[in-house]
């Protein structure tokens, strides 16, 4: 798994442990969508250790694309591309699809954070949080939001303080749950790795 050093000193243990943790929140509803972020100067290969993204399954493509031509006003088939793009690695075509299911369901947090994790893999971190922002205006217990939020803010913009802040919101949030243990884990490994940073919240177990 490869990890590039940043300013703030983060150990390569504590990026070890991120990779893998930008999670699409569409999986359990539309398909598989997790993905693994690597160095953010490189976000064409997420995973960062020599995988290849999904082949696009053109049939797949083409058929939505139907569907979404002959239903204007239907969010699927849009967010379903944003997917098939997304798993294929294509983050400004799944950007696109997404953008436009968003649009027309405003209030769903989940194709927002899924916006938001494609913004992030384009390098537009600001982008990425404010996503994240609308996300958590329409549901404020959006736990994978919460989970995501903290990757970007340790990844994205170096900020140790708000990924943890983040990250203790979901164990507040959901605790037991699978996000849990792993925001558990990214917080020890912050304590690990800078034993001067508090935690106001137990990590998962």
């Amino acid at each position: 798994m490869k990890s590039d050093s940043i300013a703030v000193g983060i150990s390569g243990i504590l990026f070890g442990l991120i990779a893998g943790w930008v999670i699409g929140s569409q999986q359990a509803k539309l398909g598989p969508q997790v993905a693994t972020p690597q160095a953010a100067a490189q976000p064409a290969n997420p995973a960062g250790d020599g995988s290849t993204p999904a082949l696009l399954d053109e049939t797949q493509v083409t058929a939505y694309k139907s569907v979404a031509e002959r239903e204007p006003s239907n969010p699927a088939p849009r967010v379903q591309l944003g997917n098939l793009y997304f798993d294929a690695q294509r983050f400004d075509d799944a950007i696109k699809w997404y953008s436009e299911g968003l649009k027309l369901a405003p209030k769903d947090p989940d194709v927002s954070t899924d916006l938001g994790v494609a913004y992030y893999y384009t390098n537009q971190f600001d982008k990425a949080l404010e996503q994240f922002d609308h996300s958590l205006k329409v549901d404020p217990k959006h736990v994978k939001t919460f989970l995501n939020l903290g990757v970007v803010r340790a990844r994205g913009k170096q900020d140790l303080a708000g990924a943890q802040k983040a990250w203790e919101e979901v164990v507040r949030l959901a605790p037991g749950s699978p996000e849990a243990q792993q925001a558990g884990r990214m917080l020890e490994a912050i304590r690990s790795a800078h034993p001067s940073t508090g935690s106001t919240s137990p990590p998962g177990s």
